[in-house]
């Protein structure tokens, strides 16, 4: 059986005395019931890390960053190396989230450079690949998600596949309230296993792809009884603990 895994993205939120109510009750509450056969992470702002270094050490919690750069240091004002990320315990960061390749115009091939130097430093990245609403009504939706897949497999080997995540994230279902079915999501997340199968078909079989729309407890139970949907990639459900901890279970 796959691993389950649900990682909470705090995007741009956060605070530090709100951070430790937040973390605190994840912890609580996972202490407080059976140990649940999911894995869970946070991934925060750079300036939190530290805090959660702090906070989660010890815990059934892992944390990581929301970006990583593609250089190992240098004269790149406000960026972040996988150096860094890995100086603060991170164990995973995201590479290629939709907000990234919208808003500061990352292209499939510097997604996918990302996803190699957040590997060189022992990271674990989360390529996130997923259509905007006008691609999925214009029948775009297959060819869009397997070129940013497949950017991320031309630079990859087979053998780095084993220390991947992937996480379809249909932009139109982002902040939306919309939520693909599960038979939409599970369409895509099939399609991806596939492509993954053919550079590393063990490492297809094993690999958690988590779907990123809009998943909430009450939701995550049905799209995860889909063959193919091992997790969630959580946004704003993951800033009430109540909410991530009821999405942690349903998984």
């Amino acid at each position: 059986m796959r691993r389950k895994l649900v990682i909470g993205n705090w995007k741009m939120n956060g605070s530090r005395a709100g951070n430790s109510v937040l973390l605190s009750g994840i912890v609580a509450g996972l202490a407080a019931n059976d140990a649940p056969r999911t894995e869970c992470a946070v991934c925060v702002p750079a300036p939190y890390l530290a805090q959660c270094q702090a906070e989660l050490q010890g815990t059934p919690v892992a944390w990581g960053g929301q970006d990583v750069s593609v250089h190992a240091s240098g004269a790149y004002t406000g960026e972040q190396s996988g150096a860094m990320l890995a100086d603060f315990g991170s164990h995973y960061v995201l590479v290629g989230h939709s907000e990234r390749r919208a808003y500061h115009k990352e292209s499939n091939e510097l997604v996918a450079q990302k996803a190699v130097a957040a590997l060189a430093s022992g990271l674990t990245p989360v390529v996130c690949v997923g259509e905007t609403l006008e691609q999925r009504e214009a029948g775009q939706t297959v060819a869009v998600v397997t070129a940013q897949l497949d950017a991320a497999l031309n630079v990859l080997s087979a053998a780095d596949l084993e220390k991947i995540v992937v996480a379809y994230e249909p932009v139109w279902a982002i902040g939306t309230g919309k939520t693909a079915t599960p038979a939409i999501a599970q369409e895509v997340h099939a399609i991806l296993r596939a492509r993954l199968a053919e550079k590393n078909p063990v490492a297809a079989a094993a690999m958690p792809i988590l779907y990123g729309g809009s998943m909430k407890p009450d939701n995550a139970k049905e799209l995860m009884a889909q063959p193919d949907i091992d997790g969630g990639l959580i946004g704003g459900a993951a800033l009430k603990a109540s909410d991530f901890l009821g999405i942690i279970y349903a998984v």
